[in-house]
């Protein structure tokens, strides 16, 4: 087999009728020298040895430049990466003829391309795994995002959990008091500063947004603990502590408690950072799930694409596209604060221990479901939320985002299915949750739900109805601001409006859907 040209090239020495050391005024430290490139452990090297001494100048490939001066002279450089784009080393290098220096200049052009190739695998190779797994707009997004301070308002604004926070640490002062804490992804870095009012003897806030500036400048002008406070910038994927650290604190929760993943990087800094037996907070996530009954909530997802059955838009029929809105309107889960009266069935839960959660276990999340109806309705989909546990050796506190709990910033989520399913009373419904994550920080989510025989027969099982929706965790519908109007028992129902006809909205259906939106909306001033 031929050998590469590179394996050549590391035998060649090249002549130099001088090398000049551009540190130096001395005109002594121009001499001939040779110039040898070669590969040591990985590191390849250009060195300039001088024949009237033993000193040496090296070059790593991957940082030095050559600057032609003329037909024979060169500069070569090692450029020292830095924003200033200063140089650590140079030398002013003189061929005896044209020939040496443009085999000596092929040479350096050779072995620069071969660095650079096997840099870039090298690079891609030592990335962290936030980097591989991540794509770059996402998390830049991202963390332009949490490194605003008006997000960071919003989220100091939630009470219910910025006070949770607080009272789960106070409570529990014994797990603070003299130990080392690591707060993942601090954002402002309220706690921190919560874990030192604790007691803590030092505190790490790591943070990889422009907010770690902030959180210095906001933890300096708190003098009592600041001290014992240090803002570390970076990924806790990247970067290096001094210490091990007694006590995890974050609130890496997002909607549906996984979105934006950041429950990953709090269980990373879990293998990384903490020492053994230490504790967590939160140490318990649980995301519970129950179906639902919306009639309103449908009626607003369909009548959006209702815009694309318009048959003569300025001339333009725009009814080939109808499907596709309706579909697209339908992926989006609806984030907001609901009755929990609409739930028509107990709720059951999916529990997460974040002291025993792989980071590969987030990848994929598999929620097989199982509720008994109770009352005769339409299921529209499926509501969820969670509920995280401070597991403090004094006091166990859960901060909650359950509908009909004080609301928080999460609200709640609900996936509405284009085609709801029909149950009775005492009727089984089954499905399956399934999550899949995606690079764009958050997951796409597959959901299920099936009614199964009911009355004389049900023993034998059998599925009567069954329903499916793909939704995108990324992009959900914000309707915290829209007007919610829920009947209060007993109340008349008003006559048929007309705004929404059944043949406006075309659903495939099993035979089922022929009274689709028949069922008037009840009064939409009240209020609950």
């Amino acid at each position: 087999m031929e050998s590469s040209p590179l394996k050549k090239l590391e035998q060649l020495e090249f002549s130099l009728d001088s090398v000049t050391d551009l540190s130096s005024t001395s005109v002594s430290s121009s001499s001939p020298a040779v110039a040898t490139f070669s590969c040591v452990d990985g590191v390849t090297e250009l060195r300039f040895l001088q024949s009237d001494s033993t000193h040496c100048f090296t070059f790593d490939l991957a940082s030095a430049q050559l600057f032609k001066l003329g037909a024979i002279q060169f500069i070569c450089v090692s450029d020292d990466n830095s924003e200033e784009r200063s140089f650590s080393q140079g030398v002013n290098i003189k061929f005896g003829c044209e020939k040496d220096s443009k085999e000596f200049c092929d040479s350096f052009e050779e072995w620069r391309k071969d660095v650079l190739v096997r840099g870039s695998s090298t690079v891609s190779a030592s990335n962290s795994k936030f980097d591989e797994k991540i794509e770059a707009s996402s998390a830049k997004m991202y963390f332009h995002y949490y490194g605003q301070l008006l997000h960071q308002q919003n989220m100091l604004q939630d009470y219910v959990r910025t006070g949770t926070y607080y009272a789960a640490v106070m409570e529990n002062r014994s797990d603070f008091a003299g130990r080392v804490v690591v707060d993942v992804g601090a954002g402002s870095g309220i706690l921190s500063m919560f874990a030192a009012q604790a007691g803590a003897k030092h505190v790490y806030a790591v943070e990889a947004s422009e907010m770690a500036e902030y959180a210095r400048k906001l933890i300096a002008g708190n003098p009592l603990f600041a001290d014992r406070i240090t803002v570390i910038k970076g990924k806790v994927e990247d970067i290096e502590l001094p210490e091990k650290a007694d006590v995890l604190i974050s609130e890496p929760m997002g909607t549906l408690l996984v979105n934006e993943r950041m429950l990953e990087s709090y269980v990373i800094a879990r293998d990384r950072f903490m020492s053994p037996n230490g504790k967590m907070f939160p140490t318990v996530g649980r995301i519970h799930m129950a179906p639902f009954s919306d009639e309103f909530l449908f009626i607003e997802m369909a009548n959006k694409a209702l815009f694309w059955q318009q048959q003569n838009y300025y001339g333009v029929d725009l009814t080939p596209l109808f499907g596709s809105a309706h579909q697209g309107y339908f992926s989006q889960p609806v984030v907001d604060a609901f009755d929990p009266r609409l739930l028509v069935a107990p709720m059951m839960s999916h529990t997460i221990d974040f002291s025993q959660m792989k980071e590969e276990d987030f990848y994929e999340i598999d929620i097989p479901l199982k509720f008994t109806a109770s009352t005769c309705t339409r299921v529209h989909g499926l509501a969820c939320w969670f509920d995280v546990l401070f597991d403090g050796s004094t006091v166990q506190r859960w901060l909650t985002t359950a509908p009909g709990a004080p609301t928080t910033h999460w609200y709640q989520i609900r996936c509405v299915l284009a085609q709801p399913i029909y149950v009775m009373a005492g009727q089984e419904i089954t499905g399956r949750l399934h999550l899949i994550a995606h690079s764009a920080q958050s997951y796409t989510i597959d959901l299920t739900l099936s009614a199964k025989m009911w009355g004389p027969g049900a023993s034998q099982g059998g599925i009567l109805q069954s329903s499916t929706g793909k939704f995108d965790l990324k992009e959900p519908y914000y309707r915290m601001s829209q007007p919610q109007a829920y009947p209060v028992a007993q109340e008349p129902p008003l006559p048929p409006q007309p705004q929404l006809n059944t043949q406006d909205i075309q659903i495939q259906s099993d035979g089922f859907e022929e009274e689709l939106l028949q069922a008037p909306p009840q009064n939409a001033s009240t209020q609950l």
